[in-house]
């Protein structure tokens, strides 16, 4: 109260609504925010305070409704912004883009600073226009999965950040929702006003978290941090971009590592929650995935990820009605959440579905054109109902956007071996063999020993039969007791002329699996031919070795065997 004549302060209510906005109590804001109204005569600060008090309290008919009857959302920014707000909270998208796409209000009435004593809201000036790029940019990729549509979003998203560098979450839809390839994520960083904006401490700040964030199949797994910045070395989100790095570059357990040290500290963050649950699932960690599952499902049934971990639980487990269920309740919750859709296209697959995973598929390489993921299992789809044609063009886009992944290349080079194209076979699977050695060194993990299989079958067909019988019994030291490698060291020994060794490789791969009959029927060819060439000693460590001692090259007959079955599938 004024000491001069009672009079109410209403700086000092208005002081007050913004008070108990910031301590979140949003109810006792709201009831100020009327009386201040009132007190005003309906001034239009007050109105938009109390418009977003009705916003923060989930009344958002009622806000946007005070907002048109008192006729502000042609005159001001923030109103507008607060009513299209009100209509994204409710997912009535049609709606928000009707109000943004109204061009008659002028935002350069409002002052940048926000000063709120003197204009109408928090935010003015250039940040409201990033903030209305933003939203509408969520109502395009909210109305619809079409490749123009999300194009709409994607270049409302680069505006919003154009207006506002700092706009994380504009640039968070943009990678995190593989709007972009790597090469448009660092021509969009390259191309942000920082100079006009923040300082160069401040912009070199900002590009490097950017940075850490986009794909960057090509970059150094584990990029180091700038002298200054060696403090961000523990934050959460760096660590979890470098866990990101690790799975595009297919170190599962790298990534896993990381990510569970992220998780350890704190159990529910956003950022890392997809990539470790990816990780689990390729590593196959069920107990781990049920009871992460569980814990965001009881914490937050409301997000489309707590379901999406459970599906991928029942996915990994082999259960893919269920799995479909929970991707379904999934994409209920978040239409747009392609990695549902990616888990709603696996679990037709694994069930023979082809037609079903294809079309969910599709939908999941509209929802993130950015990613390679969708078309690599197009590509696979499209082999398995014998397809090839559109296989291999499926892979080569795939590869267009992430040129490095040794998966794409491994299938490329089967189609090439398959195709009869030798020579662009090995080219490939060595490219992928190249990657695997820079990922993990020395020791690749046993999920890649085809790769060395059909490295020894591709050189073999070459006639480098030394090489092969190498890749083949480097697959076999990978993955031991694998009655197909055995039989294609045999195959290799037989080419060589060395038939005692061969003799032995199908014995043993007989003694694994007694109705091979490629191994039976090479088995007698070897022998017949031991036998003429009267074979009677063997340097035993030859089995070892790469036939070194074996002078002499395979005889001219032909063996009358389909050596294309022994190829490892993909």
């Amino acid at each position: 109260m004024d000491d001069d004549g009672g009079k109410l302060d209403l700086a000092q209510l208005r002081n007050l609504v913004r008070t108990y906005i910031d301590n979140h109590l949003y109810h006792t804001a709201l009831f100020w925010a009327d009386k201040a109204c009132s007190l005003s005569s309906n001034s239009q600060q007050d109105i938009i305070w109390l418009a977003q008090t009705m916003l923060l309290t989930g009344q958002y008919e009622r806000a946007a409704e005070l907002l048109k009857k008192h006729g502000l959302v042609n005159c001001s920014p923030i109103a507008k912004y607060i009513v299209a707000k009100c209509y994204a909270e409710r997912k009535e998208w049609d709606k928000v883009l009707d109000i943004l796409e109204n061009d008659q209000v002028d935002v350069s009435s409002c002052d940048e600073q926000g000063d709120i004593s003197k204009f109408e809201g928090p935010i003015c000036g250039r940040k409201i226009e990033s903030a209305i790029c933003l939203l509408k940019g969520m109502a395009y990729e909210g109305s619809g999965n079409s490749i123009i549509i999300k194009s709409f979003a994607a270049d409302a998203f680069k505006e919003a950040l154009r207006l506002d560098v700092y706009c994380f979450e504009a640039f968070d839809f943009l990678t995190a929702h593989n709007m972009m390839t790597a090469q448009e994520e660092l021509d969009l960083i390259e191309s942000l006003p920082f100079s006009t904006q923040c300082s160069k401490e401040e912009a070199d700040f900002v590009r490097f978290l950017y940075e850490s964030k986009i794909k960057q199949y090509c970059k150094p797994v584990d990029p180091k941090l700038p002298n200054h910045l060696e403090a961000l070395n523990e934050n959460l989100d760096v660590v979890t971009s470098h866990a990101v790095r690790h799975f595009n570059s297919c170190d599962f357990k790298m990534c896993y590592k990381l990510s569970s040290a992220v998780m350890t500290k704190d159990q529910f963050h956003e950022s890392c929650l997809p990539v470790h649950i990816s990780c689990l699932v390729e590593l196959k960690k069920k107990n781990e995935l049920y009871h992460l599952a569980s814990r965001l499902v009881n914490n937050y049934p409301k997000r489309a990820i707590s379901w999406h971990a459970v599906g991928a639980y029942y996915l990994l487990t082999g259960r893919s009605e269920a799995a479909r269920r929970y991707f379904g309740k999934a994409t209920g919750i978040d239409r747009v959440y392609a990695p549902a859709w990616l888990g709603f296209a696996h679990s037709y697959a694994n069930d023979g579905e082809h037609d079903q995973a294809i079309s969910a598929y599709f939908t999941a390489s509209e929802l993130m054109p950015g990613s390679h993921l969708p078309y690599f299992y197009l590509g696979l789809e499209y082999i398995t109902t014998n397809n090839i044609k559109l296989a291999r063009h499926f892979f080569r886009e795939a590869l267009k956007i992430s040129p490095d992944d040794p998966f794409v290349k491994h299938e490329l080079g089967c189609i090439d071996y398959q195709n009869g194209n030798y020579k662009s076979a090995k080219k490939y699977f060595e490219h992928a063999l190249k990657r695997l050695e820079i990922i993990y060194g020395n020791v690749i993990p046993e999920e890649w020993e085809p790769l060395f299989s059909n490295l020894g079958h591709v050189c073999r067909k070459l006639g480098n039969y030394k090489i092969s019988l190498h890749y083949h019994k480097t697959a076999l030291n990978i993955c031991p007791n694998n009655a197909s490698t055995y039989s294609a060291i045999g195959l290799s020994h037989c080419y060589l002329g060395s038939y005692v060794n061969a003799i032995s490789a199908f014995h043993k791969a007989l003694s694994i699996h007694r109705d091979d009959t490629i191994s039976q029927e090479l088995l007698v060819y070897a022998l017949n031919n031991a036998a003429e060439s009267q074979v009677t000693t063997i340097d035993s460590s030859d089995d070892e070795g790469l036939g070194e001692d074996t002078d002499r090259t395979a005889e001219k007959s032909t063996i009358d065997m389909d050596e294309s079955s022994m190829m490892e599938e993909a």
